[in-house]
């Protein structure tokens, strides 16, 4: 061979080795449960460090508008992956019986769920017996609201009424008085509420998680294509999620920069303290650390699928082996990374 064609020969060889790297990263479609706000760092962060990239995995991250319209596309194939509300995947299940493809949640990352009753400290309400015959107010689609049978049977409340309104007039209306109260994420609905003006030592928080009602929050979900034809590519996404998650728990307000990244006109202490007020009231929990950061309680989410069944009215009950599957989980060790606990 000469030296042309040698030079040739490399060249060529260089441009397979190429290509046959890009090809080998394996492509992931995620979905966020909501917009690119404080939490998002879990996700946004490794992403931006590469850490996905590093496991052979080429995630794309984008925003979302609620943990239905997740669940939805991931069970289309739009999506290879999502966080999204463990109930609504359940309603799914429940709901779509015959569909062919129920995604599955795979790891947990809120151990419970954010909702909250919260309200006004002039309205006179403190306790769940308060809200017994008051005006309620949020989205229909709120998960704290489809929960809210659950929190009224824990709590013995009764003759609630609801207004709907879309989520940006919610902190608005309760705030005008023309509710009593509004069901939320209370890492959420409280910094709305201060962005109008509200302090928040005037602020009432009802978490369902400490009013009886010990429901988990947001998992990460697959689609069943995906767990069936490639779940190495899942273990290597929750393995680069937890290595992230680790660095973003650790420091909040280096976390935040990769939101930052992605949505330039937010507002960085607001968000940071989102993210804080997440970690501390849900990823961090009291039941996380006796779980285990990811993991599940089996006999917790029986309980959860039958309080489900029977606050959300399913065409049929939930059967809580089909919505979770933990055998792609890193080793329990790996899962270790919860911060020490804030006093």
């Amino acid at each position: 061979m000469n030296k042309r064609h040698f030079l040739q020969a490399t060249a060529a060889l260089a441009v397979a080795v190429t290509l046959g790297s890009v090809h080998a990263q394996t492509p992931i479609r995620f979905q966020l449960d909501w917009r690119f706000e404080g939490p998002a760092a879990l996700f946004l962060h490794p992403a931006a460090k590469g850490y996905f990239r590093d496991v052979g995995l080429n995630v794309t991250i984008d925003s979302g508008n609620g943990s239905s319209g997740t669940v939805t596309r991931v069970a289309s194939g739009t999506y290879d992956m999502g966080l999204a509300d463990l109930a609504a995947l359940m309603e799914f299940h429940a709901n779509n019986p015959d569909a062919p493809n129920k995604p599955v949640a795979v790891m947990m990352v809120y151990n419970n769920t954010p909702a909250a009753v919260l309200a006004l400290k002039k309205s006179g309400i403190r306790t769940p017996a308060d809200l017994n015959g008051k005006r309620l107010g949020a989205p229909v689609f709120d998960a704290g609201r489809k929960a809210f049978p659950i929190f009224e049977k824990a709590n013995n409340v009764s003759g609630v009424t609801w207004t709907s309104m879309d989520p940006p007039l919610r902190e608005t209306m309760l705030v005008r008085g023309d509710i009593d109260a509004i069901t939320g994420f209370s890492f959420t609905s409280l910094l709305n509420l201060e962005a109008r003006g509200v302090k928040p030592e005037d602020v009432v928080i009802m978490p369902f998680a400490d009013h009886g009602v010990k429901l988990y929050g947001n998992a990460i979900i697959a689609s069943p294509k995906l767990i069936q034809e490639n779940p190495a590519a899942i273990t290597a996404f929750l393995k680069a999620f937890v290595k992230g998650a680790q660095e973003v728990m650790a420091n909040p307000a280096m976390g935040i920069e990769s939101v930052k990244a992605r949505d330039g006109i937010i507002n960085v202490a607001l968000e940071t303290r989102r993210l804080q007020l997440a970690i501390d009231s849900v990823i961090a929990s009291p039941d996380a650390r006796r779980e285990g950061f990811g993991q599940i309680n089996p006999g917790r989410l029986s309980l959860m699928a039958s309080q489900v069944s029977d606050a959300f009215g399913t065409r049929t009950r939930v059967n809580p082996a089909t919505v979770w599957n933990g055998s792609m989980l890193p080793p329990a060790a790996e899962l270790d990374i919860l911060p020490p606990a804030r006093r």
